[in-house]
């Protein structure tokens, strides 16, 4: 099992920063990759950013592309969510998952994870 906790979520102005946390703990040794989804009030889970955990390579849904940034610290069995301009419509539940495999692709969707943290809320004002 690996357990997963996020901090970092809050409320901030349209053009605001904040960075999550996700911290990994048990049978971390099993995690491939990592992401992060957000769901919005009457929305479906949506694709933010994952990162392969030992290569470090990352991936981003187009919505958040040259404002957010994925990282991990392999020490600390933690990632990030550096999250840059922010805008009302990033405002939802963040969520962080793990994987312990993925098939090509698999990243973007909710089934190719394995672990959930249990979110934390960001708001942006406008």
């Amino acid at each position: 099992q690996v357990q997963l906790v996020e901090s970092g979520g809050g409320l901030v102005q349209a053009g605001g920063s904040l960075r999550l946390s996700c911290a990994a703990s048990g049978r971390t040794f099993s995690t491939y990759g990592m992401g992060w989804f957000r769901q919005a009030p009457g929305k479906e889970h949506e694709f933010v950013a994952a990162i392969i955990w030992s290569s470090g390579s990352t991936y981003y849904a187009d919505s958040v592309k040259g404002r957010f940034t994925i990282s991990r610290d392999n020490a600390k069995n933690t990632v990030y969510l550096q999250m840059n301009s922010l805008k009302p419509e990033d405002t939802a539940v963040y969520s962080c998952a793990a994987a312990a495999q993925w098939p090509p692709g698999s990243y973007y969707y909710t089934s190719g994870y394995d672990y959930w943290g249990q979110g934390t809320q960001v708001t942006v004002s406008s």
